[in-house]
């Protein structure tokens, strides 16, 4: 794996860049092909320590984020949640590209890894189903309509390009927009 790490509000040292790649490292064992640059972001706000870990896979996506008061504790945690991750996908990934595609694997079979995993499986299950009609706004009325509601994100029709958009509201206070790519 190639990595990108970034800090912000943090000097990212020679260690704590080792030390990165030596956890993630952990997690090469489960992929048969090289992954595209894997992008750690190391940082730190008001004694916080957070790490968020973003891995490009096959059209998708890994992705963890951890905050603690130890930097080192976040790092080691968001890597046991990427972890837990591959493992509750593999087996249903795995199974979809042998029926579907008789494509090889995205993630190495329960052998050819260094130890053996459990075999875990999770379901998921849509709770609620809401309809509702998306007016047209621009940008801004979105963002008031969403803090009128007291939601962190916010769906609507974008009244400047006739298009579903999503604005949201970050960690840090500001906010974000989500268009068709």
């Amino acid at each position: 794996m190639e990595y990108i790490i970034r800090g912000q509000h943090l000097q990212v040292t020679d260690a704590l860049k080792e030390y990165v790649e030596k956890k993630l490292g952990r997690l090469e064992k489960y992929f048969e092909a090289p992954t595209s640059e894997t992008t750690v972001t190391l940082s730190v706000t008001k004694g916080i320590h957070a790490v968020e870990v973003t891995i490009p896979i096959a059209r998708n996506f890994l992705r963890a984020e951890e905050k603690s008061a130890d930097m080192y504790a976040s790092i080691d945690t968001v890597v046991d949640k990427l972890e837990r991750q591959i493992r509750k996908h593999k087996t249903k990934v795995n199974r979809r590209f042998r029926h579907d595609s008789g494509v090889k694997s995205l993630f190495r079979e329960e052998g050819s890894a260094v130890g053996v995993l459990e075999h875990e499986e999770e379901d998921f299950e849509v709770v609620r189903t809401k309809k509702f009609l998306l007016k047209p706004m621009d940008v801004e009325e979105a963002i008031l309509q969403m803090n009128m509601v007291g939601h962190n994100f916010f769906v609507f029709a974008n009244s400047l390009n006739e298009e579903v958009n999503v604005v949201y509201k970050r960690d840090d206070g500001t906010y974000g927009l989500i268009e068709q790519g």
